[in-house]
């Protein structure tokens, strides 16, 4: 009887510990999901004009001798923004970035002007900071980082030209909003892109002027 006792207070004694323990790592796994969230937006795409001379001296259409001016217009366009965030605390976060959108690049050089078509597929890492304190009832961030640009004419209208990648810088800041629960809100950003605009690398378009790509955006998020 004693041992049957015995048997038996070790294995509640048992199921206590690994019921503890489950409960214990289910907590932590619950932690860290609350610590991630997903947001998708749209986003306004309008990047900088730039024109420089073109730097091969023997480019068609030059006078001989004289630099040639080439001017390179991105047209104005919208896209989608998708980020996935870890907030360790309000001033310690992470986040991965990756945007698409699509326009045409209008070069003015050479004679007649070329209009390429391209999808820009946008994929940087950053740093975030959330304050804890709320401005109007809205919670701020702002964030930085770094990544790439990949530049991808269309096959109908890139003119055959070869996708091309490039270094990319950004800082964003924004504000966000919790709605009907702690898993669902609301979040609107103004974010800025540094990168050196797309030769696609032809020797005539090749200037080596850095442009900005400006983008409000509006969406929303989840949270875990």
């Amino acid at each position: 009887m004693i041992r049957k006792v015995s048997l038996f207070l070790a294995a509640a004694v048992l199921a206590s510990t690994f019921g503890s323990a489950g409960a214990q790592q289910v907590s932590v796994l619950d932690r860290q999901l609350s610590r991630l969230d997903l947001g998708i937006s749209g986003a306004g795409i309008f990047s900088k004009t730039v024109s420089g001379p073109v730097l091969r001296p023997d480019a068609p259409d030059c006078a001989p001798g004289q630099p040639c001016f080439l001017t390179q217009q991105p047209s104005n366009t919208v896209g989608a923004l998708v980020n996935i965030r870890y907030i360790a605390k309000p001033l310690v976060g992470f986040e991965f970035n990756f945007g698409y959108a699509r326009y045409t690049e209008n070069f003015s050089y050479p004679q007649p002007p070329i209009a390429v078509q391209t999808g820009a597929n946008e994929y940087t890492l950053g740093y975030i900071v959330t304050p804890a304190h709320h401005i109007f009832g809205f919670q701020p961030f702002v964030s930085a980082g770094l990544g790439t640009t990949e530049f991808k004419p269309t096959r109908h209208g890139g003119e055959s030209l070869p996708s091309q990648a490039r270094a990319t810088y950004y800082y964003s800041a924004g504000i966000q909003q919790e709605y009907f629960s702690s898993h669902f809100g609301l979040r609107a950003s103004f974010r800025q892109l540094f990168y050196l605009a797309p030769d696609f690398g032809q020797n005539y378009y090749t200037i080596k002027q850095h442009t900005i790509t400006s983008e409000p955006t509006v969406g929303f998020y989840m949270r875990f």
